[in-house]
């Protein structure tokens, strides 16, 4: 009998509830009020990046971000930091971008933003980044055109006779 009580008493400790868990601390932060810059490079492209305090307001060669970058996937791509540190709407910021298409400009805008709010704050935020890979540069460029051939390995057809 004494054991059965022993198992009504463990089996009321870990009830269950239909309440959501509990939310996962905020970590502190510090003050938002510093201002970063960064370079970004990707393909032909180039991007220098500000990062200023304020409303999350994104300006890219005194154009809008939307008008800018009209593609969904690549507006995506270049605010996936600031979503990454749950840090939307905390930063504004002013781009210059030179060289390449719209996918290498996106790809260097995004390097150009991780590398400014590491420089920010690198004690919180590097390690957040650097898992995400938003620290390391996509090396890969357009190859060469070798001699002899028609692009950089394209050849003409082989012909045995």
């Amino acid at each position: 009998m004494a054991e059965n009580t022993e198992l009504v008493a463990e089996a009321t400790e870990t009830s269950y509830t239909t309440e959501s868990a509990p939310a996962k601390p905020v970590r502190s932060r510090g003050n938002l009020t510093q201002n970063g810059a960064g370079t970004g490079r990707r393909k032909e492209a180039v991007a220098r990046v500000r990062l200023l305090p304020g409303t999350g307001k994104i300006t890219v060669n005194d154009r809008a971000f939307e008008d800018y970058f009209p593609n969904k996937l690549h507006q995506q791509l270049i605010t996936d930091p600031f979503t990454v540190l749950e840090l939307q709407g905390a930063y504004d910021v002013i781009a210059r971008i030179d060289g390449g298409g719209i996918a290498g400009q996106a790809g260097a805008l995004r390097l150009g933003i991780s590398r400014a709010l590491n420089e920010i704050d690198t004690d919180n935020n590097r390690a957040t980044l650097k898992k995400a890979g938003f620290l390391s540069r996509d090396s890969r460029v357009i190859e060469r055109k070798k001699a002899g051939l028609k692009k950089a390995r394209k050849a003409s057809q082989f012909s045995k006779r």
